[in-house]
């Protein structure tokens, strides 16, 4: 009866645990930088790793299934109270995720900007043939965005010299 519950295992400490290896995770993904993690928020990348260790250790140790089921329903309830707390408090949403990077603007690569995100320029010139640049004057703006992807606002080689919309820049962080 050992693996589905033991009077010894340590629920506060696994919980606390479980909410302190969240946060280390969250801080040292902001420090290093987000093109590590690609498709994932900062957020959703801690998470993950927090949750799948827990089940890891769950499955392959010896702890139990309530002490593992804790600390999953902790890490949950921290989402929770972190969603709610977002929407409350617009600063707490900068203050885990990284705001999205303007890369380039028109045809200006910005070189700081490619720097700081550890961005080769290979890597950005490969992202303009794959959204089909054909011609540096086409692009309108490029976004390192807050998961890690980089978008290529652009205008078709026929179409008249249109702008971007200020809203679609909203948010983005022009230099470093």
């Amino acid at each position: 009866m050992k693996w589905i519950f033991d009077q010894s295992d340590p629920l506060w400490e696994t919980m606390i645990g479980s909410i302190l290896i969240f946060l280390i995770i969250i801080l040292l993904t902001r420090i290093i930088g987000l093109r590590s993690f690609a498709k994932f928020t900062v957020y959703d990348f801690a998470f993950t790793i927090a949750i799948g260790s827990i089940i890891s250790s769950t499955l392959t140790s010896s702890t139990s299934l309530v002490h593992g089921s804790v600390a999953i329903a902790s890490l949950l309830f921290l989402t929770l109270i972190i969603s709610k707390l977002q929407k409350k408090f617009s600063g707490l949403s900068a203050a885990i995720s990284n705001k999205p990077l303007l890369l380039m603007k028109g045809s200006q690569i910005l070189e700081e900007n490619l720097k700081h995100a550890r961005i080769e320029k290979s890597q950005l010139i490969a992202k303009l043939r794959e959204a089909n640049v054909t011609r540096l004057n086409q692009v309108q703006a490029v976004v390192l965005e807050s998961t890690g992807d980089i978008s290529v606002l652009h205008q078709s080689p026929n179409s008249e010299n249109h702008f971007v919309d200020d809203f679609l820049l909203e948010g983005v962080r022009v230099k470093v």
